[in-house]
């Protein structure tokens, strides 16, 4: 799974859309005004950057040397996934689903019926 594959899950979830606030080599994926997912290239990689439980993120960087803290992020609650070929997709899938789900809960009930429907 590249970076292209990625990008389009990430779209798939119900209320998703692209910015790009920290210029064009930074896709940010969004629910509402809130990001759930980056992906960027660094030294030459690429990177999906992804909010997740803390005590979660240190497993998942024990278990994973290509996740990192996140790459200009809060390091507590976000990761940075080196897309390499060695974090198995389904895991990176799970991730995302764990990011956004993150997100949507953090949104204020009004704005979560929003979305609700389209799940």
């Amino acid at each position: 799974m590249d970076s292209k594959d990625l990008y389009k899950y990430c779209l798939t979830k119900p209320g998703a859309f692209e910015d790009y606030p920290f210029g064009p080599d930074v896709i940010v994926i969004k629910i509402a005004s809130k990001m759930f997912a980056l992906i960027s290239r660094r030294n030459g990689q690429d990177n999906l950057s992804l909010k997740c439980d803390p005590d979660y993120s240190e497993v998942l960087r024990k278990q994973y040397p290509s996740i990192t803290p996140g790459y200009h992020l809060n390091k507590r609650y976000w990761n940075t996934l080196i897309i390499d070929g060695s974090i198995p997709e389904k895991e990176i899938i799970g991730l995302i689903d764990h990011s956004y789900e993150l997100v949507y809960k953090s949104l204020p009930r009004k704005m979560r019926a929003v979305y609700q429907g389209d799940w």
